[in-house]
């Protein structure tokens, strides 16, 4: 691989977005954001930054776009009687310190989160608030609680009549409050109102609304080693594939649209990841008016990929979402087309992953080229392996990934007829079953006349699992009806993995012999 390329591909796997602890060096940074959103006078300053970290440093966060910091977060750990009582802002914080920090607090008290104006479409304050839910489950805590603005308070108190008429309405859906809505969509509750929390917040008149989370998974903490891992493991990973209906259309914005479209949906509905069928990109050829080649209508098409990229990387950050692209026939630097997945993680990364077994028709019609690995993807929700259609009918891939530690297989598949679907699905619920792991299938629909060896579809996407007691009956988690575009959508337990691998009914992959046989990939190159 030539210097440039490399460099190039080293650039692209560097994530875009981080979601990390707060350090010290953060604070000038801060300093400026808080002071952009309160106003100089009222923001933080370098000591009250630099005594919440050295409170409780695992409990302040930051969000790193490009090398900027847009976003930021402060917690601490109190007891419950404190937590639960009426307040304000000054005392339970300290005036901002952070130093009534009790590290044996069973509740995680949200102090702060802000967001820089620019860059409020990108969902920065729900990975924010997410990460407070992280840390909560982690600590085994009882809950997140925190006094929550009401900045539509003082234009609306004249119709509602009191701050606790205003916030029934926000509550029963009939008004909707800037903060006080995306607290409620991201399942706080309210247990009061705290009146002079914060003076000074001439919007909200002075209110907060008393807000917790309970920690869902407090009483449900199974005995038994957790899944390896380098970053800390959400307890339910929520997945979501699209069945995608091919049509003509007539411009490169046509296909944004579409694929747009169906990001949004799986971001509406909090998907950690959202699947696109291999292939889907053909669909740019029936934009062309002349009649190609197959040959020519393949290398045509990898024309497309800096866009195809550019595309599904600016989703993934916009709509917090990480998402598997479906495949791409992208030319390489020798002149050869690979089928590419392109893995866009939600912190801008992107990561290629190609098909290893290109199909008969692949090979003798495209003329595509297998690729020569098979490595895992690191991301939020833990590692992840793709397996590209007919590599799924090949029990080395699936195994080489998970020994690797892949938790979730994802399988972007593209098949013509039914026996062609059957061989792909069949395989990957003995892949799940075997390696007790999940895999997620997503295929195409509808047809293309015109464009070369991609007549018709035939697809019925599901969400597979293991076959074994804390699993989905059937060990389908998820499924679709055939040939009808739509969406489907799973949560997948990690703690079912952990509990299936370590004490399941049967036990694949600790009971291996490997006094017996072994699978050894080669090394590539370097």
């Amino acid at each position: 691989m030539h210097n440039a390329q490399m460099a190039r591909k080293t650039s692209e796997n560097t994530p875009r977005l981080q979601l990390r602890q707060a350090t010290p060096a953060d604070v000038p940074q801060l300093v400026e954001l808080t002071g952009r959103i309160y106003s100089p006078e009222w923001g933080h300053s370098a000591e009250m930054l630099l005594s919440q970290q050295t409170h409780f440093p695992e409990g302040q966060f930051v969000v790193e776009y490009e090398g900027k910091l847009v976003g930021y977060c402060a917690t601490f750990r109190i007891d419950e009687e404190t937590a639960l009582k009426p307040h304000t802002w000054t005392q339970i914080t300290a005036g901002g310190m952070g130093s009534r920090h009790k590290a044996d607090g069973n509740w995680l008290y949200g102090m702060e989160v802000v967001v820089h104006p620019d860059y409020r479409g990108m969902r920065i304050g729900q990975r924010l608030y997410q990460a407070r839910k992280r840390l909560c489950s982690d600590l085994k805590l009882r809950g997140i609680v925190f006094g929550g603005r009401i900045p539509g308070l003082a234009r609306n108190i004249s119709r509602y009549g009191s701050a606790e008429a205003y916030v029934q309405a926000v509550i029963d859906g009939r008004r909707r409050d800037l903060t006080l809505s995306f607290q409620l969509h991201n399942d706080f509750e309210m247990i009061g109102l705290l009146r002079e929390y914060v003076p000074s917040d001439h919007d909200s008149l002075g209110y907060a609304v008393h807000l917790v989370w309970r920690n869902p998974r407090l009483l449900d903490q199974p005995d038994m080693p957790p899944i390896t891992s380098q970053r800390r493991l959400p307890d339910s990973v929520r997945v979501a594939s699209v069945q995608y209906f091919q049509r003509r259309i007539g411009s490169f914005e046509e296909f944004v649209t579409q694929v747009e479209y169906f990001t949004d949906i799986a971001a509406d509905y909090n998907a950690d990841f959202v699947t696109f069928p291999e292939l889907i990109t053909l669909q740019l050829l029936s934009i062309e008016n002349t009649e190609l080649s197959a040959f020519d209508s393949i290398r045509k098409l990898s024309h497309y990929t800096p866009q195809v990229k550019e595309l599904f990387t600016r989703l993934a950050v916009h709509y917090n979402i990480n998402i598997i692209a479906g495949t791409h026939p992208t030319e390489q630097a020798n002149g050869d087309i690979h089928n590419v997945c392109y893995v866009c993680l939600r912190d801008g990364s992107i990561h290629e992953r190609e098909k290893l077994h290109p199909t008969p028709s692949e090979r003798n019609v495209w003329n595509i080229t297998g690729g020569e690995s098979a490595a895992t993807v690191q991301t939020d929700c833990g590692p992840i392996g793709v397996m590209i259609c007919y590599d799924a009918e090949f029990p080395e891939v699936a195994r080489h990934l998970t020994d690797q530690g892949a938790l979730i297989l994802f399988v972007p598949f593209c098949t013509d007829v039914r026996e062609g679907y059957l061989r792909v699905r069949y395989c990957a619920q003995a892949r799940a079953i075997e390696n007790q792991c999940y895999v997620v299938l997503s295929g195409n629909v509808g047809n293309l006349p015109g464009v070369n060896n991609f007549d018709i579809q035939y697809g019925q996407s599901c969400i597979l699992t293991p076959s074994d007691f804390p699993f989905a009956r059937d060990g389908i988690a998820a499924d679709s009806t055939p040939n009808i575009e739509t969406v489907l959508f799973a949560d997948l337990r990690l703690e079912s993995l952990a509990r299936a691998r370590n004490a399941g009914a049967v036990q694949n992959l600790k009971d291996r012999r490997f006094d017996l046989y072994e699978t050894r990939w080669r090394p590539l190159p370097h």
